[in-house]
């Protein structure tokens, strides 16, 4: 950190030129007096929670917040109450959020670190809102409105793996995204000059990326560098880099303090604003006062108001469903899934596609998204490896009111995405009080049987069962991805992961009834498929979803021509949030239930099933889950041997009713 020495007398000085910024000014007054006065409530037992005040660093968010236009994107921090105010002056909003209350910004549901208005965006977590961030910007340049988006980080993030991605992609693909990098020399409690190698201009080089730098010690500097540098990347379309050297002169979070006493003393003694307001000068105490009233009238505002309604943001309940017979459509399933896509996008222009190697002749690992690029360039376009950002830069986009798809090359890769969808994606519209949609997308090809090995042959999906507000579909044999497609486009509102398994791609859709059996689909808007004996009552349930059904239709029909033994089968197309009445109507008819999926059974659908069946009232007089507990073999023989078949669904029928 530069060593800045402002003298008194140099602050003195500068007193004068600060009634030419009396706007400015009156900000970053309110912005300090507002953050003392959360810590003074915190001590009182008036606040609760988490309070990370930006005592300090004022002149940074004014200089930024000035610098942007109302109709550009700002994604801010944990630490960004001096954002908020900078941006909207909302300070009884504000209040009453940090409080809890049902007045606030975001219903008092966000709280202190997640804050929404308009188009700015906070979130509690290190580096996740860059790639958020950067599918704001795309967003803007893809309609080309000329507006901007800016990401505000701290010197903590800068070891955050996926803030490269973004500044990577950023760069490459000449996005306008600027990144603010508030560098106050400490990533919590810990000194940047222990953690942090190089310089944050080498790492703007590194990506092609002009940087720009500035201090809040001189705040008429901040104030002009922040004009030019947010100017730069408006005129230029390109992304750059704003690095503010600051001082936060209070605790990381309300007391946790550890660095040297004598240290803060002395960046105080530098810092324009205390100055100030340890010497009142004319004009000073008149804005002292406004603030204090205007932060008094908020703090009473928020204790009189009632506390946050959370009401609203319970589970989805479960369906009664009602079943008819289906009209099936026929072809292979990946080129229905290519079809639909294309169709899609022909009706929607708000649809757009990322992913890795998705563009055209080789279209993506399966060929499922071959020229489509073609035959829209400016609307599927190919990715770095990237997933994490692809994912964040989807729901960025997905923000700003496009419909964006993203292609994850291989299942096996979304534990790369698991911090964009569960800390992100899916919680924007809860903790932003049911403000926001985030219609995203992920597509992804999960599954084995066909000996790619440990890591390209996993089905993962239970990792992401049971996130709130993940939506989770997978495709099998009986429903048509165009179905499933045409209606997920139609009304997505949330993050919906579709599962769709490699051997699946190579199957034609089933339209023949099995002999012995009738097929029936519910009414659901992703329809559930039930498979149910024509004459007998069943003597065991069996639940499975995606490619697993094709398995089990054999195994069922195996198991009738041999053993006489009738079952009915209950296969969902969406896995989460799971309707389980079905499951619950046919295994209190069987009282045995049989769950079948590719993946480790340990904590997984087939376990949720159980639970749920039970907590509904079902005696079961038999259980058995088909699964595995392994890592995936690359020999193809012994995954074969590892992962469901019929005959071992068969082996399991046979013991059930034999008990």
């Amino acid at each position: 950190m530069t060593d800045v020495r402002s003298s008194t007398d140099q602050n003195r000085r500068a007193l004068d030129t600060a009634a030419e910024h009396q706007e400015s000014l009156r900000t970053a007054v309110l912005i300090r007096r507002f953050e003392e006065r959360l810590l003074s409530l915190f001590s009182e037992g008036r606040l609760n929670g988490t309070v990370h005040t930006c005592i300090g660093q004022e002149w940074s968010a004014v200089a930024v917040m000035s610098a942007l236009t109302a109709d550009d994107s700002v994604c801010s921090t944990h630490r960004g109450h001096g954002h908020f105010l900078a941006r909207t002056g909302d300070v009884a909003g504000l209040m009453a959020e940090i409080m809890g209350k049902s007045t606030g910004v975001c219903g008092g549901i966000g709280g202190s670190q997640h804050l929404h208005a308009k188009n700015y965006y906070s979130s509690g977590i290190q580096g996740g809102m860059a790639p958020i961030a950067a599918g704001l910007a795309l967003g803007e340049k893809l309609a080309d409105t000329g507006n901007i988006s800016a990401v505000i980080i701290g010197d903590g993030t800068l070891g955050e793996g996926v803030l490269y991605e973004v500044l990577n992609i950023a760069s490459r693909w000449e996005i306008p995204l600027i990144v603010v990098v508030e560098n106050n020399g400490y990533a919590q409690s810990t000194s940047c000059a222990q953690t942090l190698a190089g310089s944050v201009k080498d790492r703007a080089a590194a990506f092609d990326i002009s940087y720009f730098r500035a201090n809040t010690w001189d705040w008429q500097e901040v104030l002009a560098i922040a004009r030019t540098s947010v100017g730069y990347v408006r005129q230029k379309g390109r992304p750059a880099i704003l690095e503010i050297e600051t001082y936060r002169l209070k605790a990381h979070s309300k007391g946790d303090d550890n660095r040297d006493p004598e240290e803060i003393a002395s960046f105080e003694e530098r810092d324009f604003l205390s100055v100030l307001l340890k010497e009142m000068p004319a004009g000073i105490g008149e804005l002292v006062r406004q603030a204090d009233a205007e932060i008094d009238a908020a703090v009473k505002q928020a204790e009189e108001a009632p506390d946050s309604d959370f009401s609203g943001l319970r589970a989805r309940a479960a369906n009664q469903v009602s079943w008819s017979k289906p009209s099936f459509d026929s072809g292979r399933v990946s080129e229905i899934i290519y079809e639909t896509l294309r169709s899609s996008f022909e009706k929607d222009s708000r649809l757009v596609m990322i992913g890795e190697d998705i563009e055209g002749e080789y279209g993506g690992a399966f060929k499922v998204t071959r020229d489509l690029s073609q035959r829209f360039p400016s609307r599927v376009w190919n990715t770095p490896i990237s997933e994490a950002a692809i994912t964040g830069i989807g729901s960025g986009l997905a923000l700003g009111g496009w419909r964006p798809v993203v292609e994850i090359m291989f299942g096996d890769f979304l534990t790369l995405t698991f911090d964009q969808l569960l800390q992100h994606a899916v919680k924007f519209s809860a903790i932003f009080d049911g403000k926001v949609d985030v219609p995203l997308v992920v597509r992804t090809p999960m599954g084995g049987k066909r000996g790619y090995g440990p890591t390209h042959s996993q089905s993962i999906e239970k990792h992401f069962l049971g996130i709130p507000d993940l939506d989770v579909l997978a495709l099998n044999v009986r429903v048509s991805p165009k179905l499933v497609y045409e209606r997920l486009f139609a009304s997505v509102s949330r993050p919906t992961l579709v599962v769709e398994n490699k051997i699946l791609y190579t199957r034609f859709l089933h339209t023949d009834e099995i002999s012995g059996f009738s097929v029936w689909i519910s009414d659901e808007v992703f329809p559930t498929v039930r498979i149910s004996p024509v004459a007998g009552t069943p003597d065991v349930t069996i639940v499975c979803y995606g490619g697993t059904l094709e398995d089990v239709e054999q195994a069922i029909q195996l198991a009738f021509d041999d053993e006489e033994i009738l079952c009915e089968v209950i296969c969902p197309t969406q896995i989460h949030p799971l309707n389980i009445n079905p499951i619950v109507e046919s295994a209190r008819v069987t009282g045995r239930l049989l769950t079948v999926e590719e993946g480790p059974r340990f904590a997984a659908l087939g376990s949720e099933i159980v639970a749920q069946v039970t907590e509904n009232g079902v005696r079961l007089k038999s259980v058995t889950r088909i699964g595995h507990d392994a890592v995936i073999p690359s020999s193809l023989p012994r995954e074969l041997e590892l992962l469901p078949s019929p005959e071992n669904i068969v082996a399991a029928i046979e013991q059930m009713t034999d008990e």
